[in-house]
């Protein structure tokens, strides 16, 4: 019999492809992050179909969604929301801010001042926000999907590694190959409106019920103490790395083990095996590292450390 992750996936799939050209890694990364609780950063040059992307995911799971432009000018208020004076009333009331939503686009995070960014922090870790010393709670669900370009682009600015952390998986956002972008072009030419999801026929298949159901199989998903090793040895060989200066937290550790259970669902099985950890481990690991200067002038990158971190941890059998 079916998984219920699994046939949600393959739903999911099934309309994506009515609006999304390719990028089919990205929802099932995406997807994998949703069930798991946690959120994603995704980056790729402007132009990629990110925005595109996580309203249809929106879309997908009955979700309400709601995009921030990050700006060097945002405040903290505009992203969590703020009390407000009524004249009439003679009394405050909470003027929301976008954090209240199901799906949250922080777009082009990386160009917003710390102070802003860290408005983000206890949205994402706690699920709530507090203003004037009062907590509010947040949807359910609620997943930040933050855009970033590439860090040499003219004013952006490195994110801390505080809030670098909170992501799940970091998923690079590649520019489509000759065929894909010929469909893209096809499809413009025909009428497409990346605006207008409810005209192309895309149709919710998940709820916040259904998304529980998942996250239930999930939970029932058995790990093998050798894949728990696994997961600590990986952790280990990045802290211990002669080309990082910071290496894995015990964050990026949970998150591995939770999303290949989430992975090993959708596959189908009960079960998690070496090969959903180890495919998982560039998605979790690259954005939390930090490579040492003389690595850096050698020519490495995160994805080629990792990949020596990988080989130099025995799989186990």
């Amino acid at each position: 019999m079916k998984g219920i992750v699994r046939e949600t996936f393959e739903r999911m799939l099934e309309e994506w492809r009515k609006v999304v050209v390719g990028q089919e890694e990205a929802l099932k990364l995406m997807f994998i992050s949703l069930i798991s609780n946690g959120h994603v950063l995704l980056e790729g040059v402007p132009g990629t179909a990110k925005t595109l992307m996580a309203k249809t995911l929106a879309r997908l799971i009955s979700g309400e969604f709601k995009r921030v432009q990050f700006t060097p000018d945002l405040m903290p208020s505009d992203i969590i929301g703020t009390n407000v004076f009524d004249m009439a009333t003679g009394r405050f009331h909470l003027r929301r801010g976008p954090v209240f939503t199901n799906i949250l686009l922080a777009d082009e995070v990386n160009r917003a001042p710390a102070k802003t960014q860290a408005a983000l922090l206890e949205c994402m870790e706690e699920r709530q926000v507090t203003i004037d010393g009062v907590r509010y709670e947040l949807k359910r669900p609620f997943m930040v999907l933050a855009t970033q370009n590439p860090i040499e682009y003219e004013g952006t600015y490195p994110l801390p590694e505080a809030m670098l952390d909170r992501f799940a998986f970091k998923i690079r956002i590649d520019y489509p190959d000759g065929e894909e972008e010929r469909r893209i072009l096809l499809s413009y030419h025909r009428g497409f409106d990346p605006h207008d999801l409810e005209s192309l026929g895309v149709e919710a298949v998940a709820d916040a019920g259904r998304l529980e159901e998942c996250r239930e199989e999930v939970r029932g998903v058995t790990v093998d103490d050798s894949v728990i090793d696994y997961i600590v040895s990986i952790a280990e060989a990045s802290r211990s790395s002669p080309h990082l200066i910071l290496g894995g937290s015990p964050r990026a550790s949970v998150v591995l083990l939770l999303a290949s259970k989430a992975l090993a669902a959708l596959k189908g099985r009960s079960y998690v095996t070496p090969d959903d950890v180890k495919s998982l481990v560039p998605h979790v690991y690259r954005h939390r590292i930090i490579l040492k200067p003389e690595a850096e002038m050698e020519g490495m990158t995160p994805e080629m450390v990792i990949e020596r971190i990988l080989s130099s941890v025995e799989v186990p059998r």
